[in-house]
């Protein structure tokens, strides 16, 4: 039996309970990406599967996915939550607001409308949390350039969720430690 012969059978065979196992343990959407990535590690890594015992190395690949879909959705509440947006500095507006909990859907949504290039600069400043020496050696750009990009960014998340001054706060405030 070829390498894809068995992965079809492994696959037919175990796929339900793959997905039973992610579905006891998050929502079921959530539940369907992971048994979907599950099976996609197991594609690449089909030499490593031990033959008779798929099935419980499945649930292992199945048990980190879930721990990885975890620490995303905690970096995406945590970097949401660190999200400010700034007024204009008038009297009547007030000082930088953190973004409530109810809103953070909104945010997440308006995120999702922006160009590529507006969401990759703000998931590696929020989700990643690296600060801007690191995000512009990924981007192949200046520090100086990604400030620019992210403000450019954030103007346009303020402009989705509707907020009818210029966002010029920094985000995700911090202090820049030697690059």
């Amino acid at each position: 039996m070829d390498d894809r012969q068995r992965f079809e059978r492994v696959y037919a065979s175990h796929y339900d309970a793959v997905l039973r196992y992610c579905v006891r343990r998050t929502q079921r959407e959530d539940a369907l990406d992971a048994a979907a990535e599950t099976f996609m590690v197991a594609w690449r890594r089909k030499a490593d599967m031990p033959p008779g015992r798929e099935l419980p190395w499945l649930y292992g690949v199945a048990r980190r996915v879930l721990a990885n879909q975890r620490r995303s959705a905690h970096r995406l509440r945590s970097a949401t939550l660190r999200l400010r947006v700034v007024g204009d500095g008038s009297a009547s507006e007030p000082e930088p607001q953190l973004v409530q909990s109810q809103e953070n859907s909104d945010i997440v949504a308006a995120a999702a409308r922006l160009r590529p290039e507006d969401q990759e600069v703000l998931r590696l400043a929020g989700w990643e949390e690296l600060d801007r020496s690191k995000i512009a050696s990924i981007l192949g750009c200046s520090p100086n350039a990604v400030s620019k990009r992210l403000n450019r960014a954030l103007d346009r998340l303020a402009k989705e969720l509707g907020v009818v001054t210029r966002a010029r706060g920094r985000f995700l405030r911090r202090r820049e430690v030697g690059g």
